[in-house]
């Protein structure tokens, strides 16, 4: 029998024990606020509930895609167990009251940038910080671009993958396409078989750095097709940019305003014609991101009323802003806005919204990818050393509900249908994501449309000390967001923890490949050729 002194000291040293694995969890848990990201009436913690895996929000108007009915929602372990009016549970469940509130599923966006290496710096927002954003703005999954080191995808594959494990929400991920020979085209069937990975990105944009030609674009989605993953394109003509902006260094233009005059809207116009009638030429769809001019739009329109599987993604920025502060004073101010393609000038915003509204364009992103002020300012002297990029990730879902909703140009089945169902669809993750379904990852948002939010750098989660949208105030708030059945925003209180996130794999053959193959035959039974014809006897 152990004497009482050496009970005593074994009990000391498992206190202590004890205490080291707390602090030391307590200190992981709050790294977001060590970090200095949050700002405003923020905090950090745990994620709620902490000792419970079972959560019904009730009385709230549930919407998906096509459908919104009053009804409970109830979650266990992290996925969506029923749907259904005047669920009765146990005390062991986390109850959150949804009266007179929109019950939707957690935003996805399909174009970010977190931690990305670009002329010798990085993004200020990593993949926690930025995350830890996304769900304080009610989105609750992203899909980043892995981008290829040397060209080469796998070792892309790994960086990101390594970047990703500080994550804390669910992530997928794009890779882009920026050479051609046959270790890439093996590389990307490791990816799309191995990797989870349905789409490559091809930059039509920056000569000499990441550009491809048309040759290359044309074998890339060649190989797409083959795999059953999507192409996608940045859609400026280089060349012609590369021209515009050596015009304008020649003109003394050297401020932000030099980057919008060096590549107007019609050269996004002409890239996004060509890139869809190559598509056309494969037979294989096509996904343009970043619509930002009527021009672009127009070509997306004329495509699909033909017929033609073209996707158009349009941005924040690019429904909520024009062009006009690119011209401000200030050179920090008029820096912030800077990114490509350009914001474009009054009147193509509200076109864009207009396509949204009438399903010309499918689902809105982002392209958050921020830079503080002293990254920005690399370019003081010359627009083409500013790096380009805006913050969008953490107000994307408020200012789709403001511009869009509150303004009557489309219903609350829609916004759910934009911002996240359409995407969870196009990238073959429908219904685990994008649904408020039994079976369903619990990735849920409650909004309240009688609330109300503003944006200002000094309340938002990103770690940029700028914000594009500074100052903008609108009706409908996002009062809680649910990752995975953990409630991770409530009561303008973050409850994040590095390293909860998960990756998604996402399969290839998504619905936008349905058919595809009897188009082939059809062409194919077109061709009256070849021609047989009798040898010459001469």
């Amino acid at each position: 029998m152990m004497s009482f002194s050496f009970q005593l000291l074994l009990h000391t040293i498992f206190s202590l024990i004890f205490f080291l694995i707390s602090a030391s969890s307590s200190q992981h848990s709050n790294q977001f606020c060590e970090a200095g990201i949050g700002y405003g009436e923020s905090t950090c913690g745990t994620a709620i509930p902490s000792s419970s895996s079972k959560l019904l929000i009730k009385g709230g108007t549930v919407v998906n895609a096509h459908h919104q009915h009053l009804a409970d929602v109830y979650v266990e372990n992290g996925i969506i167990v029923t749907v259904q009016p005047n669920i009765m549970v146990g005390d062991d469940v986390y109850v959150i009251d949804a009266t007179g509130k929109f019950v939707m599923p957690g935003g996805i966006d399909p174009h970010t940038h977190l931690e990305m290496d670009a002329i010798g710096i990085t993004t200020v927002d990593d993949f926690f910080s930025g995350e830890a954003a996304a769900l304080a703005g009610g989105t609750t999954m992203h899909i980043d671009f892995v981008m290829p080191v040397n060209g080469n995808l796998t070792a892309g594959f790994e960086v990101y993958e390594n970047k990703a494990k500080k994550s804390c929400m669910d992530y997928g991920f794009h890779v882009a396409i920026t050479k051609w020979d046959e270790s890439v085209s093996r590389d990307m069937e490791i990816m799309v078989k191995e990797k989870g990975i349905n789409s490559f990105k091809f930059f039509m944009a920056y000569k000499g750095i990441i550009m491809v030609n048309d040759e290359l674009l044309l074998q890339g989605l060649k190989k797409c097709k083959s795999l059953g993953a999507l192409a996608m394109v940045h859609a400026e003509n280089g060349d012609a940019v590369d021209a515009g902006q050596q015009k304008m260094i020649e003109l003394g233009i050297t401020g932000p305003e030099g980057h919008p005059l060096s590549r107007p809207a019609a050269l996004e116009g002409e890239a996004t014609s060509r890139a869809i009638r190559l598509a056309d030429f494969v037979n294989t769809p096509l996904y343009v991101v970043h619509v930002m001019s009527i021009d672009a739009m127009e070509e997306i329109a004329k495509a699909r009323k033909s017929g033609q599987r073209v996707i158009g993604e349009p941005i924040a920025s690019g429904l909520a802003l024009d062009d006009s502060w690119l011209w401000h004073p200030d050179f920090v101010t008029a820096a912030k806005y800077l990114m490509s393609p350009p914001i474009r000038s009054k009147g193509h915003d509200k076109a864009l919204q207009a396509a949204l509204a009438t399903g010309v364009l499918q689902l809105v992103g982002t392209d958050h990818c921020t830079w503080n002020s002293t990254q920005k300012a690399l370019g003081i002297d010359d627009f083409r050393k500013i790096p380009n990029g805006v913050n969008g990730i953490e107000e994307r879902m408020h200012l789709v509900w403001d511009i869009m909703v509150e303004s009557g140009q489309i219903s609350v089945t829609d916004y759910v249908r934009l911002t996240s169902t359409e995407c969870a669809r196009i990238f073959n993750i429908y219904p685990r994501k994008g649904a408020i379904l039994p079976g369903s990852d619990a990735d849920i948002i409650i909004l309240n449309p009688n609330s109300s939010f503003e944006i200002t750098a000094k309340s938002h989660h990103s770690r940029s000390d700028t914000n594009v949208y500074e100052g903008r105030k609108g009706k409908g708030k996002i009062e809680v967001t649910i990752s995975r059945g953990r409630v991770v925003w409530e009561n303008n209180e973050l409850k994040v923890t590095p390293g909860t996130g998960k990756y998604i794999e996402m399969p290839p053959y998504s619905y936008l490949f349905d058919g595809l193959d009897k188009k082939d035959a059809i062409y194919l039974n077109s061709l009256q050729a070849p021609v047989k014809r009798a040898k010459s006897t001469t």
